[in-house]
């Protein structure tokens, strides 16, 4: 259920207290969340992309920052569109530019290829193929799980499931 692994993820990012137990995580690791609902990040109507993305940003530099809105697909005027007026797809390429700022080794993300398109969904892909870091995920998007993970841990009724493998092969298809 995606309010079960939308509240888990909350948990290890530390949005929510768990009922019992606790989250440690190693002292080198720094952590970026991507959660489903990411409506609360774009609220100020007043902000513009570069703007908004200024706030997560070391270079405060207008260039830096139109540089990295355009490796998101975001160029010339499209960059000074209001970030209340976004689509989906928008959202959650600004919300990727944003975990790219914070230099995070470990990304928690909430079906990353939800909104976009199959251009993106590609940038994306390559991106966390090349990832250096821990990545935990959920996904409907079985390509995309197949491409990326090389690890599959399933929270089922009877227990938990931990196997290193490809998605295709914790299936039986391969």
């Amino acid at each position: 259920s995606e309010v079960v692994t939308g509240a888990l993820f909350k948990i290890l990012v530390g949005e929510l207290q768990p009922d019992a137990g606790k989250v440690d995580w190693g002292i080198t690791t720094s952590r970026a969340y991507l959660p489903n609902d990411n409506s609360s990040f774009f609220q100020d109507a007043s902000l513009d992309l570069i703007n908004w993305l200024r706030q997560y940003s070391k270079d405060q530099t207008e260039t830096f920052l139109r540089g990295f809105l355009g490796r998101m697909l975001f160029s010339g005027e499209e960059a000074l569109k209001k970030c209340n007026v976004l689509s989906g797809g928008e959202k959650v390429r600004c919300m990727l530019s944003k975990m790219m700022l914070s230099g995070a080794n470990v990304l928690v993300m909430e079906n990353p290829t939800n909104h976009l398109d199959l251009e993106t969904i590609t940038a994306v892909n390559e991106g966390l193929i090349d990832f250096k870091g821990t990545l935990l995920f959920t996904s409907h998007d079985h390509e995309f799980v197949q491409t990326i993970a090389d690890r599959v841990i399933s929270i089922e009724d009877r227990g938990t499931k931990d196997e290193e493998c490809t998605y295709d092969q914790f299936l039986g298809l391969d």
